[in-house]
């Protein structure tokens, strides 16, 4: 594939192959909006080639921003006092590395020696970091430049490899031999290991330099961080198909790219990611982090003490070692490698992909993450991404509100809180003699916590949670201060209490000694206050007897298992320091203690998502179906302070000739009855009968797949029911397979298969011949798939089957991330519109705080019945967007409901339908279209 460079208003865009008018303008657009500094929304229909437009515009721009910034780099080097952009502000190309801006405002009158004396020390302080980033840069680049040419470097990282692995093989064996030699008695009555369980001294609430887990020898791998884009995606397949697409672009030998992921996707070390859970994970691979300065420190000590006894020593990971993590590093910058690639590279080097993605992001051009990564300010901090001054571009953006909010709340239930209460209340009374004051302290602040939550849910925190049927049910939102009061916890300083639990790890601590001793401790001494909460926690567990627990076995610990409850709570915790406005809690009581939760929701996306859009230079969200774009506009950018100026729209039609797309509204069925399925209509029998009508005519001249989507699982099993009763299946049984969307996605994969090798050996073009020859010729679509195969599989034109139908969901497994190309999706049918259940506490809620929020504008919809107009019609473009998948596809669209006529609703479909849909107030006419279109494209006449 020859690479073709494209010339767009003065711009040269590098791109594999002749592209699209279309792309050529997004490509443009994309250029100015990164280096205007704005917002882009860009919306780019499936199939138009929307990855390659992102990577070929954007990575155009960084690479003529790099080339200024070097031009100017080479003019302040080269005079070294030449004033600074003539006396006006820096420019923003070197606001990434090494831009400092002023906290005050010099004060007017002072003398102009002054003046100029601090304009020259900070041009001279501006070039010294010139120097240094200009040093550092070669560096890099020649270190990279060794691995890409010299192969042999990797084999004399291999064998000193195997040499460090030996050496510290040996070191075991001495230390375990001298072990086995001082018969070191153990201290008091804590077993081997159980010492590390004991929580260290709290000394104070202030962050400690130390938390990120480098050491001295280490703080080289970080680097300054250059300007760069970070990518992200919903999904790790979507961020790999986008690195495969920058592998295939002409960028693609000189990029150097790195794809972030977690622990749990990343981690090569066997023992750590048996663990199953990503917080499990997460906290062993920190403690191991620990475990290795704390060794090391511990080893000091005992060679200045040698007769104090000696502890056995905590595992540190053998893959965090630095000397291969600065290999593992470069190696991922010479090279574009996705996440699993990068984990093959680790196991080869014997070094974390985990650590080493991380360290390689300052030198980085191009930064793959999923949406987590990004978007939750934590999560960002802890993975080293720095967004001040950079791009980020946010792709598969249509549910990015629903994605923050879902990020940014969290639920916990009764049962997890009994848990937590149990296992806490055991474990300080196990460690009380050992713990100190500040550890009691907080100990005790979270136990009352726990105690006031069960107490606030109307249950017991002493009896079990699975037997206490609740007075009161039902659903109650509260305001976080309401919930505070109501709890009686407010006057404890959550704050203080979040960040002790960050910073002790105490759920991670709790998790070890709940997997050391199993659900239940006996403590001899204080049996008798304990025995009631080991009966109750034995009834929280079934299957653990009574009496004094083992150490959990070896077979046990291989099964993943569940987190901590207490890990849960953290949580929890930390969203009620949300502003009070900004969340609701909704207390959930559902007869029993076990089954009822709190929840914290997100009414405001916008808070979150404002420290990106202030720290980037640039922003973009783009997606393939971004219609309505009010939603982004209204609740996320104008809430989170982004001028209106600053955000600029960008929609592309399809690269489809326009016949080859026919999109229907159907306001009536064959027997003219109206087709509005609202929730006291759409359950009427003649609802159904006149659905099942529709779409046995569609099916009779709609060839290979028809795809249709229902507003909920419940309709479609209703309908479906009917349908068998009333003999309709079997009509439509005729001419479609008819499959069905199941409820488990471990199923959803086999009915896809399923689904489309009917249609493979069914798929066939169905000519009519001529009237002398007359009858139906079948030619195959498939090579190898000979007529006759066809007429045997699956059925009938006039006794042949001509593919199958399947009956989907809105919302549901296959209305995203599914491709029905061609023959699998000639069709798609979408049946009522799909609104959100408005009875739904959480819903309410929203609307009531976005009517309360936003302003209505006159001649619109108040914000609240906006949004659930919004929610649908999103829903409804991402099914519509499962057909078309390419330039030579071509597919029908039927909107089964009379309300999609209204101008409101059709201004929300995608913008490459709008001008193109028809509403057939009749069946006739409509059908009259869909069987000439299905005709002239399968080549029927």
């Amino acid at each position: 594939m020859a690479n073709k460079t494209q010339e767009v208003g003065g711009i040269h865009f590098p791109f594999p192959f002749t592209p699209y008018s279309i792309q050529k303008d997004f490509m443009a657009e994309l250029y100015q909006v990164l280096e205007a500094g704005k917002i882009g929304i860009f919306e780019s229909p499936t199939g138009t080639g929307k990855s390659l437009s992102l990577i070929c515009g954007a990575l155009s721009w960084l690479r003529d921003f790099e080339q200024k910034k070097r031009q100017e780099e080479a003019r302040l080097l080269e005079t070294e006092t030449a004033p600074l952009n003539d006396g006006k502000a820096q420019p923003p190309l070197l606001s990434s590395s090494c831009q400092e801006t002023p906290d005050t405002l010099r004060p007017a009158g002072e003398p102009d020696w002054v003046t100029q004396f601090v304009q020259k020390k900070e041009e001279r302080d501006l070039v010294d970091r010139l120097k240094e980033e200009q040093t550092r840069r070669k560096k890099r680049e020649e270190r990279l430049q060794q691995i890409r040419h010299n192969a042999q470097l990797k084999y004399v990282a291999k064998r000193e490899r195997q040499e460090e692995d030996e050496t510290e093989r040996l070191l075991r064996l001495s230390r375990e031999v001298l072990a086995a030699g001082t018969g070191a008695e153990p201290l008091e009555q804590l077993a081997s290991g159980e010492e590390e369980l004991v929580l260290s001294e709290y000394e104070s609430d202030e962050e400690k330099g130390a938390a990120n887990g480098l050491g001295e020898d280490e703080d080289d791998l970080e680097e300054e961080h250059i300007t760069k884009i970070y990518y992200c995606s919903r999904t790790h397949s979507q961020l790999a198909q986008f690195v495969h697409e920058v592998q295939k672009s002409p960028f693609g030998k000189d990029t150097r790219l790195v794809s972030l992921g977690s622990r749990q996707n990343l981690c090569v070390n066997e023992d750590v990611k048996n663990l199953g859970s990503m917080q499990l994970i997460n906290d062993r691979c920190m403690e191991m982090q620990r475990s290795k300065h704390e060794n090391k420190s511990r080893a000091e000590e005992e060679e200045k003490e040698p007769k104090r006894r000696r502890r056995e020593p905590r595992t540190a990971c053998p893959f965090y070692n630095y000397t291969r993590l600065q290999r593992l590093r470069d190696e991922v910058l010479v090279e574009v490698k996705d996440i699993e690639q990068l984990v093959t590279l680790g196991k080869e080097a014997g070094a974390c992909p985990y650590y080493a993605s991380r360290f390689a992001i300052p030198a980085a051009q191009l930064v793959v993450l999923p949406y987590q990564m990004l978007l939750h300010a934590a999560t960002r901090q802890a993975a080293g991404v720095r967004l001040q001054g950079q791009v980020v571009i946010i792709d598969e953006a249509h549910n990015l509100i629903d994605t923050i909010t879902s990020i940014h709340s969290t639920d916990v239930s009764g049962s997890q809180l009994c848990q937590a209460h149990s296992q806490l209340f055991q474990y300080m009374e196990r460690y009380r003699k050992r713990l100190k004051a500040k550890n009691l302290m907080y100990i005790k602040q979270i136990l009352y916590l726990l105690e006031k939550f069960v107490t606030v849910l109307g249950g017991n925190i002493k009896q079990n949670p699975d037997t206490q049927s609740l007075s009161q049910t039902g659903t109650e939102l509260k305001t976080i201060n309401d919930f505070l009061f109501q709890s009686q916890i407010d006057n404890i300083n959550l704050f203080k209490v979040q960040r002790y639990c960050e910073k002790s790890m105490v759920s991670r601590k709790l998790f070890g000694f709940t997997e050391r001793y199993g659900a239940v401790l006996a403590l001899p001494r204080e049996q008798p206050r304990l025995a009631g909460f080991q009966h109750f926690l034995q009834s929280l567990q079934p299957g653990v007897t009574e009496g004094p627990a083992a150490p959990v076995e070896e077979a046990d610990a291989r099964a993943p298992r569940p987190a901590s409850p207490l890990m849960r709570v953290e949580s929890f915790l930390a969203a009620l320091t949300t502003a009070n406005q900004d969340g609701r809690v909704i207390l959930s009581r559902q007869g029993s203690l076990s089954q009822s939760s709190l929840k914290f929701l997100l009414l405001n996306p916008a808070v979150p998502f404002a420290q990106v859009v202030k720290e980037c230079r640039a922003v973009v969200i783009a997606g393939g179906t971004m219609q309505p774009v009010s939603d982004f506009r209204e609740q996320l950018l104008a809430c989170a302070g982004v001028e209106a100026e600053r955000v600029v729209e960008f929609s592309c039609g399809h690269v489809i000739p326009p016949d080859n797309i026919l999109p229907l509204i159907i306001c009536s069925g064959p027997s003219n009855r109206q087709l509005e399925f609202t929730y006291l209509k759409r359950e009427l029998p003649q609802m159904m009968d006149e659905t099942g009508r529709v779409l046995c005519n569609l099916c009779n001249v709609v060839p290979g797949g028809v795809v249709c989507f229902f507003p909920s699982y419940e309709y479609q099993r209703q309908v479906h029911a009917h349908w068998d009763k009333t003999g309709l299946l079997a009509r439509l049984a005729v001419k479609k397979t008819i499959f069905q969307e199941p409820k488990r996605a471990s199923q959803v994969e086999q009915v896809l298969m399923d689904y489309s090798r009917c249609i493979k050996v069914s798929g066939v073009t169905l000519r009519l011949g001529s009237r002398k020859h007359g009858g139906w010729q079948l030619k195959s679509i498939l090579d190898g798939v000979p007529a006759l195969g066809v007429l045997q599989c699956c059925g009938q034109v006039g006794g042949v089957v001509t593919g199958a139908l399947l009956l989907s969901v809105v919302g549901g497994k296959m209305s995203e991330g599914i491709n029905f190309s061609d023959n699998l999706g000639r069709c798609v049918v979408v049946v009522g519109m799909p609104y959100p259940n408005i009875k739904s506490p959480e819903l309410q809620e929203k609307v009531a705080y976005l009517d309360h929020t936003l302003p209505r504008r006159p001649g619109q919809l108040p914000p609240g019945k906006a949004l659930v107009e919004n929610l649908c019609m999103k829903a409804v473009n991402q099914s519509i967007g499962r057909a078309i998948r390419h330039q030579k596809d071509f597919a029908s669209i039927v909107l089964l409901d009379q309300r999609y006529a209204r101008p409101s609703i059709l201004a929300k479909l995608p913008g490459w339908i709008q001008d193109r849909v028809e509403v057939k107030a009749t069946f006739g006419p409509a059908f009259a279209a869909l069987r000439k279109f299905h005709h002239e494209k399968s080549g029927l006449s």
